[in-house]
């Protein structure tokens, strides 16, 4: 019988976007590849797909089915790794899989970003932070994507088997590349721009931790001074019409393009001058990885996923505080230093492919999964 992983999240669209090349690598070792999430998307590299009835707050009633849907999955599956992502997938997993960690089973959590951290809010930490510290102990591995969990986690005694600091999901350096000068001249033409705009790129789901209002109030405060700035914001989401009328209450309607949803970033991105993040929260934020790997300079507000990437003076800047004026000059500067962008740039490329790739992220991620695979083999001959 061929070994087994299950992959878990909340939706099957994080296997899409993030994990295929993992999901892959497994299929390469001749494992069979179950996935179970929200959803009925045709995942590659997948034998069995199960859409259960999993939702994003933790409070809906859907998810005690969706935990007895994980129960019954794992209870007669027997797999021999299991890899949970996103927080409530985090949570119903590892719980689901109580039993089955019993007879060998290996779990692991990925934490994209703990919902506790520096400069959250109170109620974040009272509800997400004792479930974390509480479910590290049925966890084999815990894997963070940034210093700040890392050092939370052990600092703070959660009580996984061990707790590991990998580079995120990766990035496709291939796909995301940047273009020659000629390239963005023409990339511009052909996206409806004139060769001189300046263009701030942001793509990120229109809420209050994206916080784009953020952006449109800085590209009010350069207006005047870089009369040629394009704030480019593609995604949809629930503020979406607020942050319309904020840009005409503003006089800025004109300067933005609202693009929506879009899935060509890897053709927007290279063309842009710069690209701007407002967000308040962030574990390591694949929009600034893909920004960095095309050769674009960043400006950012502080985060700690910001933090973890940009470093000021080499990629571009990470602004303190919802400071307007401060990242408004940062643009001024860029706008009247093209050059600078450049620099930033190209040290940005370099430090993605060094160390953020696929190719060093999915090394990373053998060497555990490999890790676990030995560790089973033995628990399962201990059991025997």
């Amino acid at each position: 019988m061929a070994n087994s992983v299950l992959f878990c999240a909340t939706v099957d669209y994080h296997f899409k976007a993030f994990h295929l090349p993992y999901m892959k690598w497994f299929k390469e070792q001749g494992w069979q590849v179950d996935v179970a999430a929200a959803g009925t998307i045709q995942l590659p590299y997948t034998d069995h797909k199960y859409n259960i009835s999993i939702e994003r707050s933790p409070f809906h009633r859907s998810n005690l089915k969706a935990y007895r849907q994980l129960k019954r999955i794992i209870d007669s599956n027997e797999y021999d790794i299991i890899h949970c992502h996103t927080p409530l997938g985090g949570v119903l997993t590892r719980l689901a899989a109580r039993k089955a960690r019993k007879y060998g089973t290996k779990v692991v959590y990925t934490a994209h970003g703990f919902h506790f951290c520096k400069g959250a809010p109170l109620a974040n930490w009272l509800l997400y932070y004792p479930m974390e510290r509480l479910l590290a102990r049925y966890t084999d591995t815990l894997i963070t994507i940034n210093h700040e969990d890392f050092n939370l986690a052990t600092t703070h005694n959660f009580k996984a088997k061990s707790i590991k600091h990998v580079h995120g999901v990766g990035v496709d350096t291939n796909k995301f590349k940047p273009i020659s000068d000629f390239e963005q001249i023409d990339m511009k033409k052909i996206s409806g721009y004139l060769v001189d705009d300046f263009l701030l790129f942001y793509a990120a789901e229109f809420n209050r931790n994206k916080n784009q209002e953020f952006l449109i109030r800085v590209l009010a405060q350069i207006k005047d001074d870089v009369p040629n700035a394009v704030l480019i914001l593609a995604g949809d989401g629930p503020l979406l019409n607020e942050c319309k009328a904020l840009a005409e209450e503003l006089g800025v309607s004109h300067m933005i393009d609202f693009l929506g949803l879009r899935k060509d970033i890897n053709q927007i991105l290279p063309m842009c001058d710069v690209v701007v993040a407002s967000s308040l929260r962030e574990g390591l934020p694949v929009n600034i990885m893909e920004a960095m790997a095309c050769g674009v300079p960043v400006v950012a507000l502080e985060n700690r996923g910001h933090n973890e990437l940009i470093t000021n003076d080499r990629h571009g800047w990470v602004v303190a505080g919802e400071n307007i004026e401060l990242f408004a000059s940062k643009l001024l500067f860029l706008a009247r230093e093209s050059h600078v962008g450049k620099e930033l740039g190209s040290n940005g490329r370099k430090d993605i492919v060094d160390k953020y790739s696929i190719h060093k992220v999915l090394a990373q991620k053998k060497q555990l999964y490999q890790s676990l695979m030995t560790e089973q083999e033995e628990s399962v001959w201990a059991v025997q």
